[in-house]
């Protein structure tokens, strides 16, 4: 059976729409925890954890057939909106 161009693409923006749905459900997450490091005084960015969080990406791109590099690109901008998140939710609590 032949699979058309149109239904790849059709797959291809499901796909899309599902990376949205999880990356939006993400950041919901992470402001919540941007919101217990400032209430907890706690700073906008742990490079402990994000270290972790790049190893386990890297495993997680050896897993399932995804370039490594690519997989860490990925994350390093995911990290840099969190942390500039976690920031302007510290300065609202601040105000507050």
């Amino acid at each position: 059976m032949t699979v058309t161009l149109e239904e790849l693409r059709s797959s291809i923006d499901n796909i899309d729409n599902a990376i949205v749905a999880m990356l939006a459900e993400r950041f919901k997450v992470t402001n919540k925890v941007g919101h217990y490091k400032a209430e907890n005084n706690l700073p906008a960015q742990d490079v402990g954890r994000e270290q972790q969080q790049y190893e386990r990406m890297q495993a997680l791109a050896f897993q399932y057939g995804l370039d490594p590099e690519f997989a860490q690109h990925f994350l390093s901008v995911i990290v840099t909106q969190v942390v500039e998140n976690h920031k302007e939710i510290a300065q609202e609590v601040a105000r507050s």
